[in-house]
């Protein structure tokens, strides 16, 4: 198992998502897993897709440039997971960014030609993907909001990836009014959401035994 952690929180270390995301490293340690983290904040991630990116946005593989560790590990992965707060009921700007300047025409999908008049999906490779967040907002509201951020990701990345994908969620509504209890609670759900993401996955048909 190859996993690339896409975390998002400006605090690297003690913020609640980091727990989330110790407890998800900790969970893919233990199952022999190889992992990568790409801490957006961290690595000051410019998420703005500048003119000239958008331009060349179709033109492969010059589109890949400055965006060579992004794209490498999106194709080394089998296992995608995001960690981060959900903000405005979606995605932290410079998640949304990352989203937007990484996952590329013929890295992430393939672009309508003369034969197929729509994308089709180019993270076959992805076989697991795993979106923990924490909301400050009841599920209650954030499920008549739409849940825009989990959307995105579950379903529209979701989308790219293998049709047999696993694919796992788990949110911390209400974060604000919080306690150590429903964070200890949320906790382990995350666990056991993470036993269930990296459990042995089926055979797939004509694979070889």
């Amino acid at each position: 198992m190859r996993a690339l952690i896409v975390y998002c929180h400006p605090r690297p270390e003690g913020s609640f998502n980091a727990a989330v995301r110790d407890v998800v490293v900790d969970k893919l340690a233990a199952a022999g897993a190889e992992v990568r983290i790409n801490d957006l904040y961290a690595r000051g991630f410019q998420p703005v897709l500048t003119p000239d990116e958008w331009t060349g946005y179709l033109h492969s593989p010059a589109n890949q440039a400055g965006l060579s560790r992004d794209v490498d590990d999106i194709r080394w992965c089998d296992t995608l997971i995001f960690v981060y707060p959900t903000w405005w009921y979606g995605l932290p700007a410079i998640l949304k960014g990352w989203l937007d300047r990484a996952l590329l025409p013929e890295v992430a999908f393939l672009m309508p030609d003369g034969v197929n008049k729509t994308i089709r999906p180019g993270l076959l490779h992805i076989r697991r993907l795993g979106v923990f967040t924490t909301c400050g907002a009841s599920w209650l509201l954030t499920t008549f909001i739409g849940a825009p951020g989990r959307r995105t990701l579950r379903l529209g990345v979701g989308l790219l990836c293998a049709r047999d994908k696993r694919s796992v969620f788990a949110a911390h509504y209400l974060m604000d009014s919080s306690t150590p209890e429903s964070r200890a609670r949320h906790l382990s759900r995350v666990a056991a959401k993470m036993d269930r993401l990296i459990g042995p996955l089926p055979a797939r048909q004509g694979a070889p035994a």
